[in-house]
């Protein structure tokens, strides 16, 4: 196993895959609220910006930084020297064409939704008049179900990485983080008690040193 393998902020973003699905049945009760007001293809398209274009940006110019959890991130100056290198692994083996590609897929399956939603219009959470709000539900629903495909895309790039590339990638510069990178929500020391592998390597030793020889 590789030894960044026991970052646990790859595992908990990758795990958030298994939120698309649930994403994407909201977005079908979004867009099942009431009849089209505006013609299909603009409804469509103003329901595509909202989930697609903004997660494309920030993917393609400044990548989401997994150091993060709903609305707690680390500071960068927090970030151990594996997590930075980590960070730099991001800059340079996920692949934008990847991005673009899962982009336009999350697109394509929208318009599949779109085409069934009426078979929902039953169980649609809102009355028929508030057809408009049901689409900017269906936007935001499906700029969260397009996040969630996107940052775990990217992990799963990192982790096919080899230990000879982990090992020889640079710890990504403490003042360029904010720089090239998202960082959501409110800027903490610590997210997760639990120690990283950097700091649990260097626990045996400390305890050796201070332990009393016999």
């Amino acid at each position: 196993m590789r030894s960044f393998w026991t970052e646990p902020f790859l595992w908990i973003h990758l795990a958030g895959l298994a939120a698309v699905p649930l994403a994407l049945e909201l977005v079908w009760l979004g867009l099942a609220v009431g009849d089209p007001i505006l013609p299909v293809w603009l409804e469509f398209f103003l329901v595509a910006v909202i989930g697609f274009v903004p997660i494309l940006w920030m993917q393609l110019t400044r990548p989401f930084d997994i150091f993060s959890i709903l609305v707690l991130a680390m500071k960068p100056e927090q970030l151990t020297e594996q997590q930075r290198r980590l960070l730099s692994l991001f800059k340079t083996k996920t692949n934008p064409v990847f991005t673009i590609v899962a982009a336009v897929f999350m697109v394509w399956v929208l318009w599949q939704i779109y085409r069934v939603a009426p078979v929902a219009r039953a169980i649609a959470p809102l009355a028929p008049r508030w057809h408009l709000v049901g689409l900017l539900w269906a936007g935001l629903a499906f700029l969260v179900s397009h996040l969630f495909l996107q940052v775990p895309l990217c992990v799963a790039q990192v982790l096919l990485a080899t230990e000879s590339e982990f090992a020889a990638a640079a710890p990504y510069p403490l003042e360029k983080i904010s720089q090239d990178f998202t960082i959501p929500g409110l800027r903490v020391n610590k997210i997760l008690p639990i120690a990283t592998t950097e700091s649990a390597t260097t626990m045996p030793a400390s305890s050796e040193l201070s332990s009393d020889p016999k």
